[in-house]
């Protein structure tokens, strides 16, 4: 295992405990409005990135790429801005409302919500095991509906609006420093709009105390995992990502059940077990296409 690759794997994982763990960051922003902080957390966030850029000296490397993209690719990209930012905003008010475990659930199934957009959209081939895998997630979600009478729509939001925002970046070849630039710089007018608007109408919720103080920091906690996620898909292969993501998602869940003491009852481990089930077969399948690019003659 060369230098490369151990960094790959330290700097995916340092990306997924991060997102993990936002469930604790977001809750000491409790007495903000969840929108207000989604406005802030994406001006915030095109600061961020832009001094970052500029402190990297690739302003015009992004501005090039930006330039070279088809009109195609530029709605494409401004599209994908907007649908990570429903993303965001689904999050922290699933967070600020005591659905951390919703949320879990959510990003436990995003993979295979990526599987059957990829099979709409893309018109990709999927093996028998990826089907079981989809089957399992599907019954979790019916038994959830049906059994407990909760249709989990933070968590097909969540997984909805990450898989669409992946299908998305698909059709445009940028590298994910401008990508994420770009994202921010489009979406942060409606942010601006929004913020605007609450001032006017006296609706704030920021002010002079420790929420806001901590509400600065949103950029940075944004852009960070984002970054570390990029600089780890460089190095190791894609198979090995998808083992690694289920970090973030198990400790949404510990921290729903042990941290926040969400209701947990049988009904919910049931589904979750299915959920679980499926993440299992799915990772056998991913394990099977590894083992098989790996030995191209069997």
């Amino acid at each position: 295992m060369n230098q490369e690759f151990k960094r790959g794997i330290l700097y995916s994982l340092i990306a997924y405990i991060l997102w993990g763990t936002l469930p604790i960051y977001w809750s000491l922003l409790n007495d903000i409005g969840p929108f207000e902080i989604l406005a802030y957390r994406i001006i915030l966030s095109m600061i961020f990135m832009v001094v970052l850029i500029y402190a990297m000296g690739k302003y015009t490397q992004f501005i090039n790429n930006i330039k070279l993209l088809t009109v195609k690719q530029i709605i494409a990209l401004t599209a994908a801005g907007y649908i990570i930012t429903i993303n965001w905003g689904t999050f922290i008010w699933a967070v600020n409302n005591n659905h951390v475990l919703q949320s879990s659930l959510g990003y436990y199934i995003n993979p295979l919500v990526s599987i059957l957009l990829a099979m709409i959209f893309l018109k990709e081939r999927f093996t028998k095991m990826e089907w079981l895998a989809i089957i399992f997630a599907v019954i979790g979600v019916l038994y959830m509906t049906i059994k407990i009478g909760e249709f989990p729509i933070v968590s097909i939001m969540l997984a909805l609006s990450f898989g669409f925002y992946g299908l998305l970046k698909k059709i445009v070849p940028i590298d994910a420093l401008s990508s994420i630039t770009y994202e921010c710089i489009v979406t942060t007018p409606a942010a601006l709009i929004y913020i605007i608007y609450l001032w006017t109408t006296h609706q704030t919720t920021v002010g002079f105390n420790m929420p806001t103080f901590w509400l600065l920091f949103s950029g940075a906690i944004t852009a960070i995992p984002l970054i570390s996620f990029s600089a780890g898909a460089r190095r190791i292969p894609l198979s090995l990502m998808g083992f690694i993501q289920y970090v973030g998602p198990t400790l949404m869940f510990i921290l729903g059940i042990f941290v926040y003491k969400e209701a947990f009852d049988i009904n919910q481990l049931i589904t979750f077990i299915f959920i679980w089930a499926g993440i299992i077969v799915y990772c056998i399948s991913q394990y099977v296409q590894m083992k098989k690019d790996n030995n191209p003659a069997t």
